[in-house]
């Protein structure tokens, strides 16, 4: 039966790898193959009680994953749907290529930290279309905006999901994975942009930024609420106690009764147009339901023991924290963060690896930036893609390099900090 269960396994992830072959989104791949992988489990017991514990305790786990995510997903979409990171946007003012880069580049690092890779990427993304005519400038540039943002978001606790996954699931604390990894993620970041920076030196953008209204002070309201929110997240974790996907709710909530009360003596479809349940309507749903089904499918194969005979046979033959993290790392790019760090965490318990280890904090960096090597090998390269219709082969031959070189770079400065300071 364990053989069937890799069968379908691997299938399922050929499915969601070439999923822009296929035709068909990955949710549904992800979804068929969790469910098939706990039938077989079903099958494979005889006694019902045993399995049905079994799959409500790990959809526990599960949930308090995408509630999270789905909390952050929405107030994004709030602030966002109030042109609340203009805040942000309007502050840029050069007419230098360069530095109009390493602005972009910055910005995209620190604000995916805050709110989350994917957001950030498409946000940056936007601002990039607005500020550059040219196509192939585009490119390089927003190139560099999937770089930052998946650099960005492993650091923080609140920027990727997978380093998400890790803090909720207890390998990680907030304060030590920032403290232990801004800085290697820093140097991902920073190869790459000084590359793509000297290829565009001396020049200028072309034409003139459009002129904007003033943001009225509802989006200002909104933008700070928001981005605050997100920020006691973690906060409110380390205070109560409570799993993060409380927080994240209470978040929801608070900012749900802020908006209503802004456009309470407003027309009711204006009301709607900025409300919160038109943002639950309008965040990626299928990506929530692609979590779902390759957390459901990693969680079978912990059940069935596949992973923890895998972990026995990697110790056994490798025995070398880096070396896996890096593996993991590059396999990232090739398929996906997600199924990657969560087949981690069932392979290697916190028995093996206790809470901050330094294989945890390798692995979030690894597998965080990791993505930016392939462009469907992250949530952020996904949507970049299809905002700017970048061609597959182009970003292999232009940027994985660069990508590939920032990540062996991040993971090296690691690896000597902690030679250095432990």
């Amino acid at each position: 039966m364990s053989i069937t269960v890799i069968v379908i396994f691997i299938l399922g992830y050929i499915a969601i790898a070439t999923e822009h072959n296929l035709k068909i989104n990955k949710a549904a791949s992800a979804l068929i193959t969790g469910v098939l992988c706990w039938l077989l489990y079903f099958f494979s017991e005889p006694e019902t009680a045993k399995q049905e514990s079994e799959l409500i305790r790990h959809l526990g786990d599960i949930s308090g994953i995408l509630f999270f995510l789905m909390g952050a997903m929405t107030i994004v979409e709030v602030v966002d749907s109030h042109q609340g990171f203009r805040m942000v946007t309007d502050t840029i003012h050069t007419r230098s290529k360069p530095k109009l880069l390493i602005i972009i580049t910055i910005m995209t690092f620190f604000i995916s930290a805050v709110l989350d890779n994917l957001t950030t990427a498409i946000v940056m993304t936007s601002l990039c279309a607005k500020l550059l005519k040219k196509k192939d400038d585009r490119l390089w540039f927003v190139s560099m905006v999937i770089i930052a943002a998946n650099a960005g978001g492993a650091w923080s606790p609140l920027g990727d999901v997978t380093t998400t996954m890790l803090w909720i699931g207890g390998q990680v604390t907030a304060y030590n994975i920032i403290i232990k990894t801004i800085v290697p993620a820093i140097a991902v970041a920073i190869v790459p942009l000084l590359i793509v920076m000297y290829r565009f030196r001396n020049q200028e953008i072309e034409g003139s930024k459009e002129k904007e209204e003033r943001l009225p002070l509802e989006s200002r309201i909104i933008f700070f609420t928001g981005v605050g929110l997100l920020v006691g997240v973690p906060v409110f974790k380390t205070l109560t106690h409570m799993p993060p996907f409380m927080g994240m709710l209470l978040a929801l909530g608070v900012i749900w009764v802020v908006s209503s009360i802004i456009h309470l003596g407003k027309h009711a479809e204006l009301r709607y147009q900025y409300s919160v349940t038109r943002a639950l309507k309008k965040i990626d749903t299928s990506s929530i339901l692609f979590f779902l089904g390759i957390l459901l499918a990693v969680s079978a194969l912990e059940v069935f023991g596949i992973l923890s005979h895998m972990a026995e046979f990697i110790v056994g033959h490798v025995d070398n924290e880096y070396f896996i993290g890096t593996l993991l790392g590059l396999l990232s790019g090739i398929i996906d963060n997600v199924p990657m760090v969560a087949a981690a965490q069932g392979m290697f318990s916190l028995g093996t690896y206790p809470v901050d280890h330094l294989f945890w904090e390798f692995l979030a960096l690894s597998a965080g930036t990791g993505g930016s090597t392939i462009i469907i090998g992250s949530a952020a390269g996904v949507a970049v893609m299809g905002i700017e219709n970048i061609n597959f082969f182009w970003y292999l031959k232009k940027i994985s390099l660069l990508a590939l070189a920032g990540l062996f770079t991040g993971l090296l400065v690691y690896i000597l900090q902690q030679a250095i300071i432990g």
